[in-house]
């Protein structure tokens, strides 16, 4: 028997775990007005926001892992990429970005993932990865498109 398709309709929610919370919250406090989200939990361990079908959860980290930083590389997370909507966006989160004196990988910059492909990549107070990305069209979904096979 065949399984039916499920039509999923994003990702509800991704929680991640940070060393710094106060510092972190204070980051994606920001972060969630500049995008609209709306915090919808708060309290000592836990901050919460939802907003345009994404949900994002900090969590503090236990007490033995205070301290520590992300390490991208390691099993787990290796970044978090937020779509946007326009081009104009993503130089407009780089003059936010540079305005909350938040680490920069890279400023804006065109990407080989996609035609039109634009991002910016940044990091939080623990060193977690975030992009914010825009990709016209249908981007990687368009038949067309010739997705390359290796990362740069």
């Amino acid at each position: 028997m065949q399984q039916a398709i499920m039509d999923i309709n994003g990702i509800a929610h991704i929680p991640i775990t940070v060393s710094r919370f106060e510092l972190c919250v204070s980051f994606y406090e920001k972060l969630f007005e500049l995008f609209g989200m709306k915090t919808v939990y708060r309290n000592d361990t836990i901050f919460y926001g939802v907003g345009a079908r994404t949900g994002l959860a900090v969590t503090r980290c236990r007490d033995e892992y205070r301290g520590e930083r992300f390490v991208q590389g390691r099993i787990g997370l290796h970044h978090i990429c937020f779509r946007a909507r326009r081009r104009e966006d993503i130089d407009a989160m780089y003059a936010f970005l540079q305005q909350i004196n938040a680490k920069i990988v890279h400023p804006p910059e065109d990407g080989p993932w996609a035609p039109g492909y634009y991002s910016v990549l940044f990091e939080d107070p623990d060193g977690i990865r975030l992009e914010v990305n825009y990709v016209p069209g249908k981007g990687n979904l368009d038949p067309s498109i010739d997705l390359p096979r290796d990362r740069p």
